[in-house]
């Protein structure tokens, strides 16, 4: 888990900071992006956008809840506006209307959900470079928009094998959406496991607050229950079910962002 910033953590940074280098080289000055209402992404990309002098603006998927949730309260007071629309609008990334009517379309600098692109995927290359990753034999992340690991997957080596372990329930899409950011000769050594989202994307149960619980009371790891949380679940329940090969040595990349779990009731975390 990597220090860089107290919000603009893990692979956050990686994944925006080669758009904000175009943006400025475009002359954009307000930053639009897409994201749930637990996206650290949208949290990442409001204080990205405030410290390099960007507005931002945040398509949040779905209708507006009558609480908002931490994460977009979180956005909301680093300078975002967010924008709700329908998830089939969504899904078509469609922009409503009265942004352009707000602003001029030639200030806008769009980024995909979860900083996902050519671009993302470049920054997130980086990941692996600022450690000593060639001693490891499998390297695990979680997956979202599936733009870390493709990173992940070019930048590693020949004899390494990268795991995803998927936070949606059924994104069996992901495997295409991945791809088309790999070369062919890594297609085989990438593996995306569906069996750990508890339900969905930002679902929980018992075990999984448990097993967030025991990994920080035993190592003083905190993690969130929409992706690092089901990342350490998965990684403990293949071990001991011997899913990795003797003397393999693994590394998980921590993704950041916990603010998420603040909409949890007290005391559900130790931390």
């Amino acid at each position: 888990m990597d220090l860089i910033h107290p919000v603009i953590s893990g692979n956050k940074w990686f994944k925006l900071k080669e758009y904000l280098k175009d943006a400025k080289k475009h002359n954009k000055k307000l930053l639009l992006t897409f994201g749930g209402a637990y996206s650290n992404h949208i949290v990442a990309a409001a204080v990205a956008a405030s410290l390099n002098q960007f507005k931002s603006i945040g398509i949040i998927r779905g209708e507006k809840p009558a609480i908002l949730s931490h994460t977009l309260s979180e956005a909301i007071k680093y300078g975002m506006n967010v924008y709700f629309i329908a998830r089939d609008d969504y899904r078509q990334r469609k922009i409503p209307p009265e942004i352009f009517n707000q602003y001029d379309k030639e200030d806008i600098y769009m980024i995909d959900e979860g900083g996902y692109g050519e671009m993302g995927v470049e920054g997130a290359k980086e990941i692996l470079r600022t450690t000593n990753a060639s001693i490891y034999t499998h390297i695990l992340a979680a997956v979202g928009t599936g733009t870390t690991l493709a990173g992940l997957v070019q930048s590693s080596s020949q004899h390494q094998f990268v795991l995803g372990v998927s936070s949606l329930k059924n994104n069996y899409s992901m495997q295409g959406a991945i791809e088309k950011f790999i070369s062919e000769k890594n297609k085989n050594r990438l593996t995306l496991i569906q069996d750990y989202h508890f339900g969905g994307y930002a679902k929980f149960t018992k075990p999984l607050i448990h097993c967030m619980n025991e990994w920080y009371r035993l190592a003083g790891i905190p993690s969130d229950f929409v992706y690092t949380g089901k990342l350490f679940f998965a990684v403990q329940d293949l071990l001991e079910k011997n899913y990795f090969p003797e003397q393999s040595k693994i590394l998980l990349i921590h993704s950041g962002g916990l603010q998420g779990n603040q909409s949890l009731p007290n005391g559900t975390l130790i931390f």
